[in-house]
C-alpha cells in the first residue's frame, strides 16, 4: 500500500496528461521493464545467488512470523530492504497501470456499458488469454520472481492476461445472471480499502502467532478455502455496513483527510 500511496502522489502530479499520452507512457514503461530484465538474464544476473541460503531465510521468516507481536514486527522490520529492492520492478509496472486506468477514465470508455465495446472485449479475450497464460507458464517454469528470463516474458503478457480477465467479467455482468450477481459483489468493492486492511487483519490473526500461529503448517490446498471464506465474510458485513452508512470506515476517514471535510456518514 506504500507502494501504491507513493504512486499516487505521481498520478496527481500528472493528472492533466492527454490519455493517449497516458497509454503509451504504460506502453513505453512495460517494454523497458522487461527489456531490463531480458539483458540481466542474458548477462547470467541470479537474483538468488546461493539458494539453499535463500530457503534457510525463508524458514527463519516462518519462524519468526509465528512468534509473539514483537517478533511479526520485527521480522516484517527486517524485510524492508528486500521489499523496497522489489518496488524496483513492482512501482514502475504498477504505475504503468494506474496510467491506463487514468486513461479509460479520462474516456470514460464503460460509463455507457460494454455495448460499443463488445467486439473489442472479444478480441481482447481471445488473444489475451492465449498469450497471458502462456507468459505466466514460462514464468511460473523460469522459476517466478527469480527466474530473469521468465519474469521479462510475463512483464510484457500479464497485461493482456489482466485486460482478457476484465473482459471476461464485463461481459459476465451484462448477461441477466450476472446483472443479478454485480449487486452482490458490489459492496465490497464500495468499501474496498476497509476490507483490504480486514483481510490483512484477519491474515494476521489466523496465520501468525499473533493468532492462531497456523503459518507453515496449513496445507496449499486449504488457503483458497480460506481466501473465500474470509471474502465471503466480507461481503455480508459490506452489505450490512453499506445498508446503514455511506462510506466504509476506512474510506470515510480518508475522504474526510483528502478533503478537509467531514462526509456525512450515516445514510
Amino acid at each position: 500500500m506504500t507502494t501504491y500511496a507513493l504512486l499516487g502522489l505521481v498520478l496527481l502530479a500528472v493528472h492533466r496528461i492527454r490519455p493517449r499520452t497516458a497509454v503509451i507512457a504504460a506502453g513505453v514503461i512495460v517494454v523497458v521493464m522487461a527489456a531490463g530484465a531480458a539483458v540481466a538474464a542474458l548477462a547470467g544476473a541470479d537474483l538468488v545467488a546461493d539458494r539453499g541460503a535463500a530457503l534457510a531465510d525463508g524458514r527463519a521468516s516462518t519462524d519468526a512470523l509465528d512468534g509473539g507481536p514483537g517478533s511479526v514486527i520485527g521480522e516484517h522490520v527486517r524485510s524492508l530492504p528486500v521489499m523496497a529492492g522489489s518496488l524496483a520492478v513492482q512501482g514502475p509496472l504498477a504505475l504503468s497501470a494506474f496510467l491506463v486506468g487514468l486513461a479509460t477514465g479520462r474516456h470514460q470508455l464503460l460509463a455507457d456499458g460494454i455495448g460499443r465495446h463488445a467486439v473489442a472485449l472479444r478480441r481482447l479475450e481471445l488473444v489475451g488469454y492465449p498469450v497471458g497464460l502462456t507468459g505466466a507458464l514460462v514464468f511460473a517454469v523460469g522459476g517466478g520472481t527469480v527466474g530473469l528470463a521468465g519474469l521479462a516474458v510475463c512483464i510484457l503478457t500479464a497485461p493482456l492476461l489482466t485486460g482478457a480477465y476484465v473482459a471476461t467479467l464485463l461481459r459476465v455482468f451484462a448477461t441477466p445472471r450476472g446483472a443479478r450477481l454485480a449487486p452482490v459483489l458490489a459492496p465490497a468493492g464500495r468499501m474496498a480499502l476497509s476490507n483490504y486492511l480486514g483481510q490483512s487483519l484477519l491474515g494476521v490473526l489466523i496465520f501468525t502467532g499473533v493468532g492462531l500461529g497456523l503459518t507453515g503448517d496449513t496445507p496449499p490446498a486449504l488457503v483458497p478455502v480460506v481466501a473465500a471464506a474470509i471474502f465471503a465474510l466480507q461481503l455480508e458485513l459490506s452489505r450490512r455496513w453499506l445498508a446503514r452508512y455511506r462510506h466504509g470506515p476506512v474510506e470515510w476517514a480518508l475522504r474526510a483527510v483528502t478533503n478537509a471535510e467531514r462526509p456525512p456518514m450515516r445514510r
